[in-house]
């Protein structure tokens, strides 16, 4: 997402928000937050548990001979049901079990895995990812707890702000809002290192309103670089 001259432009436009406020910012960018291995067997689960209804809804059925005008026994029919019930009985098994194995292996493929992932867990990872980060990177260590953790991860194309507690008694949630919506604009507009840039400008802003800068002691508690996880 982010090349060498762009995580550079990031780290100056952290240092430059930084100047005029004790908070922190710090960017962490994520490949992908999750590996979502239960997606696939999820949905292999279902194709093969649907299977066989899907198979009698298209009309597919289970024939036997005509016991009766044959004039079988009570136990020739007996024989004759219990073998057609364990044919097709033994060939749904078999069925349901190729089937559960073909769309697994299809779905475990990253780009098809990533259009199946309900957006919703997508969103949960995300941000448990974001909480990991936050706490790995010692972002809640600050003198007066005013880290702020931008994360972003690129395959799911979401983002995440988390503010520690300092800063969450002083500003409302929504308050990030603008911020977030500059940064996602301009991932999608690929201009990544731009978004990121108008994001932190604007968190800058934020921190300084409530935070201001000391002239005396305003220490750089945490690095500016950009961080860029697997």
């Amino acid at each position: 997402m982010l090349n060498d001259q762009d995580r550079a432009r990031v780290a100056a436009a952290v240092a430059a928000a930084e100047l005029k406020t004790r908070g922190e910012i710090y960017c962490v960018i994520a490949g992908e937050s999750s590996d979502y291995r239960e997606v696939p067997l999820a949905w292999a689960a279902v194709a093969a548990l649907t299977a066989p209804a899907v198979l009698l809804l298209a009309g597919i059925h289970v024939t036997v001979p005509d016991v009766f005008a044959d004039g079988w026994t009570a136990g020739q029919i007996a024989a004759t049901a219990e073998a057609a019930a364990r044919a097709a009985l033994g060939g749904a098994i078999l069925l349901q079990g190729a089937l559960f194995v073909a769309v697994a292996v299809l779905i475990s493929f990253g780009p098809l895995r990533r259009v199946l992932t309900p957006r919703g867990l997508k969103r949960e990872r995300v941000r448990q990812r974001a909480r990991e980060q936050f706490l790995a990177k010692n972002l809640a260590a600050t003198r007066e707890r005013t880290g702020v953790l931008i994360y972003v991860s690129a395959k799911e194309r979401m983002a995440e702000l988390i503010a520690d507690e300092g800063i969450a008694a002083k500003v409302a949630p929504k308050a990030w809002d603008e911020a977030m919506g500059l940064l996602v604009a301009g991932v999608k507009a690929r201009k990544p290192a731009e978004g990121f840039e108008n994001a932190i400008a604007r968190c800058g802003d934020i921190l300084a309103e409530h935070f201001p800068a000391d002239a005396s002691d305003n220490p750089n508690e945490l690095s500016d670089a950009v961080v860029v996880l697997p």
